[in-house]
């Protein structure tokens, strides 16, 4: 062998194990553990700001204030961050950069939700995508970023080592069957307070970081409407709520930025409405601050309302403090505020003048520019005269007069419909009476307490109560005529085998739909039914109830101040608790994906069950065509409780109207009314005649 071909054969050689260094190198990346390092270091080395979203690419720098809020979502000994914030405050990069970070330097499974699919895909291809292409730390751990696979979705980004998850808020079935560590809510406040009535987004997506070793749970938003703000609920939830604090360049005594405005002691001022005036006073001291001096100056540090404080100094971790310095355990959950004014983005002239504008325009009627800066501007919640009936007044208005009684159906009540809400542990039941005019009277409210997991339950329990006549005031007992079963949240598939096992007793399977316009009683569609593992092809038709609709019906008849046609009746035995579910509702605008529109939307924390009830009851009552019969057809109902025309056996139910079958299309024409069960006398006929002759 000569010395070239000795020389050729060690270089193949050298080659070949370059190559299986490399390959090794690739394949143990997985289970590199990485030195310690904070989520704003390793944005400062790695961040990069893409032209797609930013007004100037390049690399990132911190502002004061920021450096903390990011280092405690990085922060493993931190479960939950929650950030209510206005705009220009620099959320979106920061939530951003702590995305990449868990995956390229923690390898995380993580999942963010935005409020819609719509908003999902705009993050992924304006903030994600563009990030992951530019930031070269990522390179490391998603090579295929330029290339389409079934890893690299809009709804899926899979990681050497990891998966992101991306999600819209909307369906409930969207916060199932994912495992991971880090879950993240961006503009928190857009998505609906309770997801298709199985809990509020918080709640649902926090299952699933359950059982993950260092489990995180990071939320901001710009603030909404006072009352119906999640993120203003998840802020008063945490165990640190913290502000930023700056030194006054005049005293040196810290003191946050407020708004404060023109009767504030304290916050933003100005002169003769001139924003160029405009200048922050200090607390202590008095003196006003401009802009200019607090830029110069604004190396603050954030305290909470505890006195708790974070120590930034050290480069590897936060520290945790005490007012006398003594260092103490991070918090569990931990919240921000921070709003426009900190930021350097944002001319403290240019907040006073909007300021001042928005105010003219809401004097003129207009408060549409207000309630935006109060919301993006401010950072605060708009406090708004809401649509709504008010508990008070409707349990005072409660009628005391006659015998009405519940659990007794009164005179003029002719037809029984009921609604039913699945609950975890219980189903709530409301029973209403209808009149000539859709005149109603609540005739019992209903908590049956078992588990609607089981089924043998529904039929033991929840059955037994519906069957059950009800006496009216003549003395005819009387039976519930349709029943709507809510299936949208709790346990569907054993609401779906209930309706479909006693179809005789005209159970309706409904689901709500807030859609603007949409009839109370809309379209159907065959499901599915599992029954005890086995599928049953088309088992059960589900209805739509146009939730939204009724609601404004119900809130119109509330207003109808005499009885009569459309007036509703209450009975003084009703609890103080079911006056306050079924008002627990206001309309307010909400965010959608065709623009702002109104919904009912119950405040965060409050329960709302007896007005649900009372939406699938007048569901139900809409099945049967009610709001179709003339005066006439009232008349031929009223006449079955006149007494003596009916010879009526002990405990049997004239049957006062028939419902439509389920299977009937909904286009049909109402039935006549028919009365049946009982035995007509020709003289009961004759006589009754006579009366109304």
């Amino acid at each position: 062998m000569d010395h070239a071909e000795l020389a050729r054969m060690l270089h193949v050689e050298d080659d070949v194990r370059a190559e299986l260094n490399r390959c090794a190198r690739r394949g143990l990346a997985p289970l590199e553990v990485p030195a310690p390092m904070r989520l704003s270091t390793w944005m400062e080395q790695h961040f990069y700001l893409s032209e797609e979203s930013s007004y100037e690419k390049g690399a990132w720098t911190f502002y004061p204030f920021q450096v903390a809020i990011a280092d405690c979502i990085g922060h493993d000994g931190i479960e939950a961050v929650t950030w209510r914030k206005s705009a220009r405050t620099g959320y979106t990069k920061i939530f951003l950069g702590a995305v990449c970070y868990m995956a390229e330097h923690k390898r995380r499974n993580q999942v963010v939700y935005q409020p819609t699919d719509e908003d999902r895909d705009d993050f992924t291809t304006t903030e994600l995508e563009p990030a992951l292409r530019d930031i070269k730390a990522m390179r490391r751990v998603f090579p295929k970023v330029n290339r389409k696979s079934k890893d690299n979705t809009m709804k899926k980004k899979r990681f050497i080592g990891c998966l992101l998850h991306l999600r819209g808020g909307k369906a409930a079935k969207n916060y199932r069957r994912i495992t991971v560590d880090t879950v993240y809510y961006d503009e928190a406040d857009g998505f609906d307070t309770d997801i298709e009535k199985e809990g509020s987004p918080f709640k649902l997506g926090d299952k699933r970081i359950e059982g993950a070793t260092f489990p995180k749970s990071v939320a901001g938003s710009t603030p909404k409407l006072k009352g119906f703000s999640l993120i203003e609920s998840r802020e008063a939830e945490a165990d640190e709520r913290m502000r930023y604090f700056i030194r006054c360049p005049h005293c040196a005594e810290e003191h946050t930025l407020e708004w404060g405005g023109k009767g504030a002691a304290h916050g933003m001022k100005w002169r003769d409405n001139d924003p160029s005036t405009a200048a922050h006073l200090c607390l202590h001291c008095g003196a006003l601050i401009t802009q200019a001096e607090y830029l110069a100056n604004w190396q603050g540090r954030w305290k909470s309302d505890t006195g708790l404080w974070i120590d930034e100094t050290d480069p590897t971790t936060l520290k945790f403090r005490t007012p006398d310095g003594q260092e103490v355990p991070p918090p569990r959950h931990i919240a921000f505020f921070t709003w426009t004014a900190y930021s350097p983005q944002a001319a403290w002239t240019s907040i006073v003048g909007d300021f001042l504008a928005a105010a003219r325009k809401a004097k003129q009627g207009d408060d549409s520019d207000l309630k935006t800066f109060i919301n993006t501007t401010r950072g605060e919640t708009y406090e708004v005269e809401l649509e709504r009936t008010d508990a008070t007044a409707l349990e005072k208005r409660a009628e005391t007069e006659g015998n009405y009684k519940l659990r007794v159906v009164p005179r003029g009540g002719v037809v029984l419909t009921a609604g039913v809400d699945v609950q975890g542990d219980r189903w709530e039941v409301v029973i209403w009476a209808w009149g000539r005019g859709e005149e109603a009277w609540v005739v019992d409210d209903m908590v049956i307490h078992g588990n609607p997991a089981d089924e043998r339950e529904w039929d033991e329990k929840l059955l037994p109560y519906l069957e059950s006549p009800v006496k009216h005031a003549c003395g005819i007992p009387m039976k519930i005529k349709a029943t709507a079963i809510d299936t949208g949240g709790h346990y569907t598939h054993q609401a779906y085998n209930f309706v479909r096992s006693h179809a005789r007793n005209n159970f309706f399977a409904v689901k709500g739909d807030s859609i603007d316009g949409k009839p109370v009683k809309g379209k159907s569609s065959l499901q599915d039914v599992n029954v005890r593992g086995k599928i049953v092809p088309r088992g059960v038709r589900l209805w739509h109830v146009g939730t939204d609709t009724a609601k404004d019906l119900l809130h119109g008849r509330f207003k109808v101040q005499k009885p009569g046609p459309g007036y509703v009746h209450l009975s003084k035995e009703l609890s103080a608790d079911f006056f306050r579910q079924i008002t627990a509702e206001s309309r307010v605008p909400v965010r959608t994906h065709s623009g702002e529109r109104y919904r009912w939307v119950k405040p965060n924390g409050v329960r709302n069950e007896k007005l649900d009830c009372t939406v699938y009851a007048i569901f139900a009552a809409h099945a049967m065509d009610l709001h179709r019969y003339t005066d006439r057809m009232w008349q031929r109902l009223e006449v079955s409780f006149e007494g003596d025309l009916f010879d009526t056996a002990e405990g049997e139910a004239p049957a006062e109207l028939q419902a439509r079958p389920a299977h009937q299309p909904a286009d049909a024409p109402p039935p006549p009314p028919t009365l049946l069960g009982g035995r007509i006398t020709l003289s009961g006929m004759r006589r009754a005649g006579e009366r109304r002759g």
